[in-house]
C-alpha cells in the first residue's frame, strides 16, 4: 500500500492511496475459505462446495468490502500520523467506475486543511466587563414586593392607584370570558389606569386591547388566549369589576425574616438588605458574564483573521448531514455556519494554547453540584454522597448531557482566561442602568 499526499494550496490538499494485491488477498482468501465451510448451495454437502463457485457467488462482495475497510483504515492511520489538522472529512473524488477484476486500485480523496493563524486576547479597545450591583432603589423595591407578597388583602369600595382588581374580561365575537385579578402599574398607558381609578363593584371598564400592556405575555395571561390569537389583537373587552382589594404590607419583624430565610438566619432590616444585595449580585455575576462571554467571542471572530477552504467545506456540507443538500443550500448552510465554525477554530487554540483541560472527574463534580442545587429548591439540604453519585452517574449515561456539562466547564475555564488576559475595563451599574445600557431602555 502506498499513500502519497499533493497539496494544492495552504488549506486543500488530495491524497492518493493506493492498494495492491498483496494488501487484501490473503484475507480475502481467508474469508472466502469460511465462507466455503458454512455455504449451504443445493447440489453440495457442507463444506463441499467448490471453491470456484463460493468466488463466484461471494468473491467481488467480499472483496468490495475488504478494500473498503483497508482504505478507511489507511487513510485515518495515515491522518493521524501526519498529525493533520483536517476540517470535515476527507471526500473520496469522483472517478470512473471500478474495475475489481484488476490487481491494484489507486482511490484520491479531497481534504480540507485548518488555516495557521494566532489569537490575540489583547484587544486594542478595551472590553467592558460589568459589575452589576444591587442599588438602594432595588433594594427598596424588593423589600416593598416581599412585603406585599406576605401582607394581608383588606377590602376598598372604590379603586385606588394600589388596588388589586378581580374581575372578568369578556369579548362576545372572540369568545374571551377569564377571570383573573389586575393592578393598575401594569397598562402601557396613563389613561388606562385613570378609567379605574373610583370605580366599584358591578362597575364595566371597556378596553382597547392594542396598546393595552407593553408586554403580550401579560394580554395573553389577562384574556387567557394563545400567543398567535393576541398577535396584532385590536378588539374592545369588556371588564366588570367583582373585588377590590389594597394589599396592606407585612410587618419587617422576626417573624417574616424567620419565614424567608429559616429561624434566626437573619434578625434585622439591615441584615435583611444585607441578604437580599448578596443573593441578587450572585444572580447578576451570572448576566454579567455571559456578556462578556458574548463580546470577547465576538472580539475574538470579528479581529482573528484566517481563510477557510470554503469551497471543499461547502462541497463537504452536501453529504454531511441526515439529508443531502443541493449545492445551492449547502452553499446558504455554509454561509450560516462559518462565524460558527470561526469561533470553533478560535476556541480550539485558545484551549490547546493555554492548555485548558476537562477529566472526568470534573464533570461528575459539576454534576454533583448541579444536583445538589436542585435537591435544595426542593427542601433536601443534605443529600448523601452515595444519593448524589448514583444520581449524577444517571445523568451522565446520556451522552447530550455529558457533553453540555462538558462544555459548560469549557465555557467556565474560558471565562476565566479571558478575565486574566484580555484588555478589560471593569464598569460599575445597577441592574436598571445594566438593562438600559445593554438591552436597550424597555
Amino acid at each position: 500500500m502506498n499513500i502519497t499526499r499533493e497539496n494544492v494550496d495552504a488549506l486543500n490538499a488530495v491524497v492518493k492511496v493506493d492498494i495492491a494485491k498483496e494488501d487484501y488477498s490473503d484475507k480475502v482468501e481467508k474469508i472466502l475459505t469460511d465462507y466455503r465451510k458454512t455455504a449451504n448451495i443445493p447440489g453440495f454437502r457442507k463444506g463441499h462446495v467448490p471453491m470456484g463457485m463460493v468466488k463466484k457467488q461471494y468473491g467481488k462482495a467480499v472483496l468490495v468490502d475488504e478494500v473498503n475497510k483497508l482504505l478507511q483504515d489507511a487513510l485515518n492511520k495515515y491522518l493521524t500520523e501526519e498529525k493533520l489538522d483536517v476540517l470535515g472529512q476527507p471526500l473520496p473524488k469522483t472517478q470512473d467506475e471500478i474495475d475489481w477484476e484488476a490487481d491494484k486500485f489507486s482511490f484520491e480523496f479531497e481534504l480540507g486543511l485548518a488555516p495557521e493563524f494566532e489569537v490575540n486576547l489583547k484587544s486594542k479597545k478595551a472590553i467592558t466587563q460589568y459589575n452589576i450591583i444591587a442599588d438602594d432603589k432595588m433594594l427598596k423595591e424588593q423589600i416593598e414586593r416581599i412585603q406585599k407578597q406576605y401582607g394581608k388583602l383588606v377590602s376598598q369600595k372604590t379603586v385606588e392607584k394600589d388596588s388589586e382588581i378581580t374581575g372578568t374580561f369578556t369579548n362576545e365575537e372572540k369568545e374571551i370570558n377569564n377571570t383573573v385579578t389586575i393592578t393598575l402599574d401594569k397598562f402601557k398607558g396613563k389613561s388606562t389606569a385613570k378609567q379605574f381609578v373610583g370605580a366599584k363593584v358591578g362597575d364595566v371598564i371597556t378596553l382597547k386591547t392594542k396598546g393595552l400592556y407593553d408586554d403580550e405575555h401579560e394580554l395573553m395571561h389577562a384574556l387567557k388566549l394563545s400567543h398567535d390569537d393576541i398577535h396584532g389583537l385590536d378588539i374592545e373587552v369588556n371588564f366588570e369589576i367583582t373585588e377590590i382589594n389594597q394589599r396592606e404590607l407585612a410587618d419587617l419583624d422576626q417573624e417574616l425574616f424567620d419565614k424567608l430565610f429559616g429561624k434566626g438566619t437573619v434578625t434585622s432590616v439591615t441584615e435583611l438588605k444585607a441578604k437580599i444585595k448578596e443573593d441578587a449580585e450572585k444572580q447578576f455575576v451570572q448576566q454579567a458574564d455571559q456578556k462578556l462571554l458574548n463580546d470577547v467571542t465576538e472580539y475574538l471572530v470579528e479581529n482573528t483573521k484566517f481563510d477557510l477552504p470554503s469551497e471543499f467545506l461547502t462541497k463537504w456540507m452536501q453529504t454531511a448531514g441526515e439529508q443531502e443538500m443541493d449545492a445551492d443550500q449547502a452553499k446558504e448552510e455554509y454561509q450560516k455556519s462559518e462565524k460558527s465554525l470561526r469561533y470553533q477554530l478560535i476556541e480550539g487554540k485558545l484551549i490547546e494554547e493555554n492548555n485548558i483541560q476537562i477529566t472526568m472527574d470534573d464533570i461528575k463534580n459539576h454534576a454533583r453540584q448541579m444536583i445538589k442545587a436542585q435537591m435544595a429548591q426542593f427542601g433536601q439540604m443534605n443529600p448523601s454522597d452515595k444519593e448524589l453519585d448514583d444520581i449524577a452517574a444517571r445523568v451522565l449515561s446520556n451522552q447530550d448531557e455529558a457533553r453540555r456539562i462538558s462544555e459548560q466547564l469549557i465555557s467556565q475555564k474560558l471565562l476565566a482566561l479571558y478575565k486574566e488576559k484580555a484588555n478589560l475595563k471593569v464598569k460599575e451599574l445597577s441592574y436598571e442602568n445594566f438593562v438600559k445600557e445593554v438591552y436597550g431602555d424597555k
